[in-house]
């Protein structure tokens, strides 16, 4: 039996006193109406409604009965009506995943405008180089750059992540500047060891592929890290552009082996598969792409 449904024809039997009316009003025929009520009764082990050929009336038991039923229709369409409108007006809570570096260097900024455009949403950000579970942790969505397993997660590409060799003009002039992927094998190196590719880096140029397993004297998950470590002059990176470029333009650091590219990262929103994705994850996600997809046409017109 469907309760809820007997329910309805229950209460508009009552409100209308006859079967017919209900029936017109629920846009069902005068015998399920009926059969609704009976099965109401039934699974009650009492009697509701008097019943007469033209009007219905309720008992001592159905008057009490429809009161508390009233009650509960009401808190079904009161519940139905908040996840609706959740849906077109996002509200409560987003918890948010990202990575450390790119969460206090690019996210700040997008957050701001962000929560300026939807007011009535909270946001919990959790900044973490750990690959967390997007899940098991209770994340709506999880920022991650990187090189994305095959998953049951779903995962939104936002931005491409350029990634470029670097060193301190020091490092380059005790030791000299690699003119090709070869010569890294002569050079110390400051690596990011949490990739797909572990420490090794690939680098692409007009020759082909070049497959590098780097000396490496630091390996860190946090890339802003080999960034001021390859300032101080230990060693060359492979930094991502938005992590090196203040530190290019300061000539902090110097690009090399730019005739060669390493396979660029993206910026990836994972979440769990749903079949309704949540207006809040959906506008969320939507922002970035926006935000961040006009910052990347920005500066490929600044180049």
């Amino acid at each position: 039996m469907d309760k809820v449904a007997s329910l309805r024809a229950f209460v508009k039997v009552v409100e209308s006193g006859s079967f017919a009316e209900a029936g017109r009003q629920l846009r069902l025929s005068r015998s399920a109406i009926s059969k609704y009520i009976a099965d109401l009764e039934e699974s009650l082990g009492v009697q509701l409604l008097n019943r007469t050929t033209r009007h219905a009336s309720p008992t001592e038991n159905g008057q009490r009965y429809f009161e508390r039923a009233v009650v509960i229709l009401s808190e079904i369409e009161a519940a139905d009506q908040a996840v609706t409108q959740s849906q077109s007006a996002p509200r409560g809570l987003l918890r948010v995943n990202a990575p450390m570096s790119f969460g206090t260097m690019r996210l700040g900024p997008a957050l701001a405008d962000f929560m300026v455009r939807y007011g009535e949403l909270q946001l919990q950000i959790v900044l973490s180089d750990d690959l967390l579970d997007p899940v098991q942790d209770g994340f709506d969505v999880t920022l991650r750059i990187a090189e994305l397993e095959s998953s049951s997660l779903i995962a939104r590409r936002i931005v491409p992540v350029p990634r470029m060799i670097c060193a301190s003009p020091d490092y380059l002039a005790r030791h000299g500047t690699p003119k090709h992927p070869q010569d890294l094998r002569e050079h110390a190196s400051l690596t990011y060891g949490f990739l797909l590719t572990g420490n090794q880096w690939k680098l692409t140029g007009s020759d082909g592929d070049h497959w590098i397993q780097p000396a490496w004297s630091l390996c860190v998950n946090n890339a802003e890290v080999l960034r001021d470590v390859a300032i101080k002059g230990r060693g060359l990176a492979l930094l991502p552009e938005f992590i090196a470029a203040d530190a290019l333009r300061r000539g902090e650091l110097r690009a090399v082996l730019q005739d060669y590219s390493a396979p660029p990262l993206a910026l990836y929103a994972v979440y769990p598969p749903t079949r309704h994705l949540s207006v809040k994850v959906r506008l969320f996600i939507d922002f970035l792409v926006e935000r961040f997809g006009r910052e990347e046409g920005a500066s490929s017109r600044s180049k």
